[in-house]
Protein backbone atom coordinates (compact mmCIF):
# COMPACT_ATOMS: atom_id res chain seq x y z
CA UNK A 1 0.00 0.00 0.00
CA UNK A 2 2.84 2.41 0.77
CA UNK A 3 4.44 1.73 -2.61
CA UNK A 4 1.13 2.23 -4.42
CA UNK A 5 0.54 5.52 -2.65
CA UNK A 6 4.07 6.80 -3.30
CA UNK A 7 3.59 5.89 -6.96
CA UNK A 8 0.77 8.44 -7.17
CA UNK A 9 2.96 11.31 -5.97
CA UNK A 10 4.36 12.21 -9.40
CA UNK A 11 0.89 12.39 -10.93
CA UNK A 12 -0.45 14.51 -8.08
CA UNK A 13 2.68 16.65 -8.17
CA UNK A 14 1.82 17.85 -11.68
CA UNK A 15 -1.03 19.83 -10.12
CA UNK A 16 1.23 21.60 -7.60
CA UNK A 17 4.25 22.47 -9.78
CA UNK A 18 3.64 26.19 -9.20
CA UNK A 19 4.05 25.81 -5.44
CA UNK A 20 7.41 25.76 -3.58
CA UNK A 21 8.37 22.21 -2.45
CA UNK A 22 8.70 22.98 1.27
CA UNK A 23 5.23 24.57 1.25
CA UNK A 24 3.77 21.48 -0.43
CA UNK A 25 5.50 19.22 2.09
CA UNK A 26 4.40 21.28 5.08
CA UNK A 27 0.74 21.35 4.08
CA UNK A 28 0.56 17.72 2.96
CA UNK A 29 2.33 16.38 6.06
CA UNK A 30 0.06 18.45 8.31
CA UNK A 31 -2.94 16.88 6.60
CA UNK A 32 -1.32 13.46 6.97
CA UNK A 33 -0.83 14.05 10.70
CA UNK A 34 -4.56 14.67 11.10
CA UNK A 35 -5.26 11.10 9.99
CA UNK A 36 -4.34 9.87 13.48
CA UNK A 37 -5.39 12.93 15.47
CA UNK A 38 -8.11 10.95 17.28
CA UNK A 39 -5.30 8.84 18.75
CA UNK A 40 -3.22 11.85 19.77
CA UNK A 41 -2.60 10.32 23.19
CA UNK A 42 -0.51 7.66 21.41
CA UNK A 43 1.74 10.32 19.90
CA UNK A 44 3.62 10.42 23.19
CA UNK A 45 6.67 8.21 22.63
CA UNK A 46 10.25 8.14 23.96
CA UNK A 47 12.45 11.00 22.76
CA UNK A 48 14.71 8.65 20.78
CA UNK A 49 11.71 7.23 18.91
CA UNK A 50 10.32 10.71 18.20
CA UNK A 51 13.71 12.02 17.04
CA UNK A 52 14.17 9.01 14.74
CA UNK A 53 10.74 9.55 13.16
CA UNK A 54 11.23 13.27 12.57
CA UNK A 55 14.80 12.83 11.32
CA UNK A 56 13.58 10.21 8.88
CA UNK A 57 10.54 11.98 7.47
CA UNK A 58 11.70 15.61 7.57
CA UNK A 59 15.40 14.87 7.06
CA UNK A 60 14.74 12.81 3.94
CA UNK A 61 12.54 15.43 2.28
CA UNK A 62 14.86 18.29 3.24
CA UNK A 63 17.90 16.55 1.75
CA UNK A 64 16.00 15.50 -1.37
CA UNK A 65 14.68 19.00 -2.08
CA UNK A 66 18.18 20.41 -1.57
CA UNK A 67 19.48 17.84 -4.04
CA UNK A 68 16.91 18.87 -6.64
CA UNK A 69 17.89 22.52 -6.18
CA UNK A 70 21.64 21.88 -6.53
CA UNK A 71 21.85 19.07 -9.11
CA UNK A 72 20.09 17.99 -12.31
CA UNK A 73 16.71 16.57 -11.25
CA UNK A 74 17.00 13.39 -13.30
CA UNK A 75 20.35 12.29 -11.89
CA UNK A 76 19.37 13.37 -8.36
CA UNK A 77 16.20 11.29 -8.60
CA UNK A 78 18.21 8.28 -9.75
CA UNK A 79 20.59 8.58 -6.78
CA UNK A 80 17.59 8.96 -4.50
CA UNK A 81 16.41 5.53 -5.64
CA UNK A 82 19.45 3.98 -4.03
CA UNK A 83 17.37 3.73 -0.82
CA UNK A 84 15.76 0.35 -1.61
CA UNK A 85 19.20 -1.09 -2.39
CA UNK A 86 20.59 0.44 0.81
CA UNK A 87 17.78 -1.12 2.85
CA UNK A 88 18.93 -4.52 1.61
CA UNK A 89 22.67 -3.88 1.95
CA UNK A 90 22.41 -2.27 5.41
CA UNK A 91 20.13 -4.93 6.90
CA UNK A 92 23.11 -6.92 8.30
CA UNK A 93 24.55 -3.68 9.77
CA UNK A 94 21.32 -3.25 11.75
CA UNK A 95 21.42 -6.99 12.58
CA UNK A 96 18.20 -7.65 10.68
CA UNK A 97 19.30 -10.75 8.78
CA UNK A 98 22.24 -11.99 6.78
CA UNK A 99 22.80 -10.92 3.21
CA UNK A 100 22.62 -13.68 0.60
CA UNK A 101 23.39 -13.45 -3.10
CA UNK A 102 19.71 -13.62 -4.23
CA UNK A 103 18.99 -10.49 -2.16
CA UNK A 104 21.92 -8.65 -3.77
CA UNK A 105 21.03 -9.74 -7.31
CA UNK A 106 17.36 -8.86 -6.77
CA UNK A 107 18.28 -5.38 -5.53
CA UNK A 108 20.73 -4.75 -8.38
CA UNK A 109 18.09 -5.81 -10.93
CA UNK A 110 15.64 -3.44 -9.29
CA UNK A 111 18.12 -0.58 -9.29
CA UNK A 112 19.00 -1.20 -12.95
CA UNK A 113 15.32 -1.07 -13.82
CA UNK A 114 14.81 2.08 -11.76
CA UNK A 115 17.79 3.67 -13.51
CA UNK A 116 16.24 2.98 -16.93
CA UNK A 117 12.87 4.34 -15.79
CA UNK A 118 14.33 7.53 -14.36
CA UNK A 119 16.92 8.22 -17.08
CA UNK A 120 15.01 6.74 -20.04
CA UNK A 121 18.33 5.18 -21.00
CA UNK A 122 20.03 8.56 -21.45
CA UNK A 123 22.24 9.35 -18.47
CA UNK A 124 24.75 12.17 -18.94
CA UNK A 125 27.38 12.47 -16.20
CA UNK A 126 28.86 15.99 -16.04
CA UNK A 127 32.63 16.51 -15.93
CA UNK A 128 32.29 18.23 -12.54
CA UNK A 129 29.83 16.49 -10.25
CA UNK A 130 27.33 18.88 -8.59
CA UNK A 131 27.29 19.02 -4.81
CA UNK A 132 23.61 18.10 -5.05
CA UNK A 133 24.61 14.51 -5.82
CA UNK A 134 25.88 14.23 -2.24
CA UNK A 135 22.56 15.50 -0.92
CA UNK A 136 20.70 12.94 -3.03
CA UNK A 137 22.88 10.11 -1.70
CA UNK A 138 22.45 11.45 1.84
CA UNK A 139 18.67 11.43 1.32
CA UNK A 140 18.79 7.79 0.22
CA UNK A 141 20.89 6.85 3.27
CA UNK A 142 18.54 8.80 5.56
CA UNK A 143 15.42 6.98 4.38
CA UNK A 144 17.09 3.57 4.45
CA UNK A 145 18.49 4.09 7.96
CA UNK A 146 15.19 5.47 9.25
CA UNK A 147 13.32 2.50 7.81
CA UNK A 148 15.68 -0.03 9.39
CA UNK A 149 16.00 1.82 12.70
CA UNK A 150 12.23 1.75 13.29
CA UNK A 151 12.52 -2.02 13.57
CA UNK A 152 15.22 -1.68 16.25
CA UNK A 153 13.28 0.76 18.41
CA UNK A 154 11.06 -0.40 21.28
CA UNK A 155 7.54 -1.10 20.02
CA UNK A 156 5.45 2.06 19.64
CA UNK A 157 1.86 2.72 18.45
CA UNK A 158 1.50 3.13 14.70
CA UNK A 159 -0.58 6.26 15.38
CA UNK A 160 2.61 7.94 16.66
CA UNK A 161 3.65 8.38 13.02
CA UNK A 162 1.12 11.22 13.00
CA UNK A 163 3.25 13.05 15.54
CA UNK A 164 6.33 12.53 13.35
CA UNK A 165 4.40 14.00 10.41
CA UNK A 166 3.19 17.04 12.36
CA UNK A 167 6.68 17.90 13.68
CA UNK A 168 8.10 17.42 10.17
CA UNK A 169 5.35 19.66 8.77
CA UNK A 170 6.29 22.42 11.23
CA UNK A 171 9.97 22.17 10.28
CA UNK A 172 9.09 22.20 6.56
CA UNK A 173 6.93 25.26 7.21
CA UNK A 174 9.86 27.05 8.83
CA UNK A 175 12.05 26.15 5.83
CA UNK A 176 9.36 27.56 3.53
CA UNK A 177 9.25 30.84 5.45
CA UNK A 178 13.04 31.08 5.45
CA UNK A 179 13.92 30.03 1.91
CA UNK A 180 10.86 30.20 -0.36
CA UNK A 181 8.53 32.92 -1.68
CA UNK A 182 5.10 33.22 -0.11
CA UNK A 183 2.48 31.72 -2.43
CA UNK A 184 -1.13 30.82 -1.69
CA UNK A 185 -2.54 27.65 -3.32
CA UNK A 186 -5.65 28.02 -5.46
CA UNK A 187 -8.69 25.74 -5.15
CA UNK A 188 -7.38 23.10 -7.54
CA UNK A 189 -4.00 23.01 -5.79
CA UNK A 190 -5.72 22.63 -2.42
CA UNK A 191 -7.50 19.53 -3.73
CA UNK A 192 -4.18 18.08 -4.92
CA UNK A 193 -2.58 18.89 -1.56
CA UNK A 194 -5.47 17.19 0.23
CA UNK A 195 -4.99 14.08 -1.89
CA UNK A 196 -1.24 14.16 -1.21
CA UNK A 197 -1.79 14.54 2.52
CA UNK A 198 -4.20 11.63 2.64
CA UNK A 199 -2.12 9.38 0.37
CA UNK A 200 1.59 9.61 -0.53
CA UNK A 201 2.46 12.02 2.30
CA UNK A 202 0.05 10.61 4.85
CA UNK A 203 -1.27 7.05 4.92
CA UNK A 204 1.86 5.80 3.16
CA UNK A 205 4.02 6.50 6.24
CA UNK A 206 1.63 4.56 8.48
CA UNK A 207 1.64 1.61 6.07
CA UNK A 208 5.43 1.82 5.73
CA UNK A 209 5.91 1.71 9.50
CA UNK A 210 3.76 -1.44 9.73
CA UNK A 211 5.73 -3.05 6.90
CA UNK A 212 9.17 -2.24 8.29
CA UNK A 213 8.33 -3.43 11.80
CA UNK A 214 6.73 -6.71 10.76
CA UNK A 215 8.32 -7.94 7.51
CA UNK A 216 11.75 -8.87 6.13
CA UNK A 217 13.50 -5.59 5.19
CA UNK A 218 15.53 -7.34 2.49
CA UNK A 219 12.34 -8.37 0.71
CA UNK A 220 10.83 -4.92 1.22
CA UNK A 221 13.90 -3.31 -0.33
CA UNK A 222 13.62 -5.50 -3.44
CA UNK A 223 9.89 -4.86 -3.84
CA UNK A 224 10.30 -1.11 -3.28
CA UNK A 225 11.76 -0.68 -6.76
CA UNK A 226 8.21 -1.07 -8.02
CA UNK A 227 7.70 2.58 -7.00
CA UNK A 228 9.29 4.29 -10.05
CA UNK A 229 7.76 1.70 -12.38
CA UNK A 230 4.23 2.12 -11.03
CA UNK A 231 4.72 5.90 -10.96
CA UNK A 232 5.63 5.91 -14.66
CA UNK A 233 2.68 3.65 -15.48
CA UNK A 234 0.29 5.95 -13.60
CA UNK A 235 1.64 8.96 -15.50
CA UNK A 236 1.14 7.06 -18.77
CA UNK A 237 -2.40 6.00 -17.81
CA UNK A 238 -3.38 9.60 -17.08
CA UNK A 239 -1.80 10.94 -20.28
CA UNK A 240 1.02 12.68 -18.43
CA UNK A 241 3.77 10.34 -19.65
CA UNK A 242 4.55 7.44 -21.99
CA UNK A 243 5.80 3.87 -21.74
CA UNK A 244 8.39 3.09 -24.44
CA UNK A 245 10.58 0.05 -25.10
CA UNK A 246 13.10 1.15 -22.48
CA UNK A 247 10.29 1.42 -19.95
CA UNK A 248 9.14 -2.14 -20.60
CA UNK A 249 12.71 -3.48 -20.31
CA UNK A 250 12.94 -1.64 -16.99
CA UNK A 251 9.62 -3.18 -15.97
CA UNK A 252 11.02 -6.66 -16.61
CA UNK A 253 14.13 -5.95 -14.52
CA UNK A 254 12.12 -4.49 -11.64
CA UNK A 255 9.54 -7.26 -11.60
CA UNK A 256 12.26 -9.90 -11.88
CA UNK A 257 14.11 -8.37 -8.96
CA UNK A 258 10.95 -8.14 -6.87
CA UNK A 259 10.06 -11.78 -7.55
CA UNK A 260 13.61 -12.95 -6.83
CA UNK A 261 13.69 -11.03 -3.56
CA UNK A 262 10.35 -12.47 -2.51
CA UNK A 263 11.36 -16.03 -3.34
CA UNK A 264 14.69 -15.62 -1.53
CA UNK A 265 12.87 -14.64 1.66
CA UNK A 266 10.38 -17.48 1.33
CA UNK A 267 13.14 -20.05 0.78
CA UNK A 268 14.98 -18.76 3.84
CA UNK A 269 11.87 -19.16 6.01
CA UNK A 270 11.30 -22.68 4.71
Amino acid sequence: MAILLWSSLASLGTFTQRLPPFLVTAIALAIGALLSIRHIAQWRVPLKTFATGVAGIFGYHCLLFTAFRTAPALEANLLNYLWPLLIVLLSPVFKLGTLRWPHIVASLCGFAGAALIVTKGQLHVPAVLPAGFLFAIAAAFTWACYSLQTRKLPAFPNAAVGGFCLASALLAGLCHLAFEPAILPDSGEWLALLAMGIGPLGLSFFFWNIAMTSADPRQIGAVSYLTPLLSTMMLAATGLGTMNRTSWIAAGLILGGAIMGSLAGRAERD
